[in-house]
């Protein structure tokens, strides 16, 4: 197989797309798409952002942010909440036309079109020589029931969730599964 360089990037694929949902000090909503992010324990999510988003200056001051997976549904509003500052457009969230309530467990906006979001609050922030590292710790996940199997467990399928492609700046829908965690790779240990 022939290989090309392209040097370094920050090429990985998929990379996810998540809402960080915080207050402005007016109590105003602010809503922030953003790639570089995720689990970093079991229940501790790490936000790699930069330091002078609204969103940064906001957590700071409430200690608390929401963490939410945007469906298919919301993707022209969700990325235009990735475009728009808050530091230059005060009211970036209600042009959107989407609707929050107050968490009943943090000081954060839960945006009520996201099917799935983790309410936290804040642990450290870590300024590194690579950048600015938000670790928050989960107090809760809220999962939009139409997205529930008929168990009452998460149905993926039905977050309708959406990927970004770093590399052509595309977004994309989550297909089929294609295999089963710890058990796909199973019959490899028998050899």
């Amino acid at each position: 197989m022939a290989m090309k360089s392209f040097g370094v990037k920050p090429y990985l694929f998929p990379m996810p797309t998540y809402m960080i949902g915080t207050y402005n000090e007016d109590g105003s909503v602010d809503e922030m798409m953003m790639a570089w992010g995720g689990i970093c324990a079991e229940d501790m999510v790490a936000l790699n952002l930069e330091e002078d988003h609204k969103t940064v200056a906001n957590i700071k001051a409430r200690g608390a942010f929401t963490l939410a997976v945007p469906g298919l549904d919301t993707v022209k509003e969700s990325d235009y909440l990735g475009i728009a500052s808050a530091n230059k457009v005060a009211d970036k969230f209600a042009r959107t036309g989407l609707h929050a309530v107050k968490s009943d467990r943090v000081d954060a906006p839960v945006v009520q079109e996201y099917p799935l979001t983790l309410e936290c609050t804040l642990v450290d922030i870590q300024n590194q020589p690579y950048g600015l590292r938000i670790l928050g710790k989960i107090e809760n996940v809220l999962v939009d029931e139409r997205a529930l199997d008929a168990k009452g467990k998460i149905d993926s399928k039905k977050l309708n969730a959406f990927v970004f492609d770093q590399m052509g700046f595309g977004y994309y829908a989550i297909g089929e599964q294609v295999g089963t965690a710890w058990k796909s790779g199973v019959p490899l240990m028998k050899q």
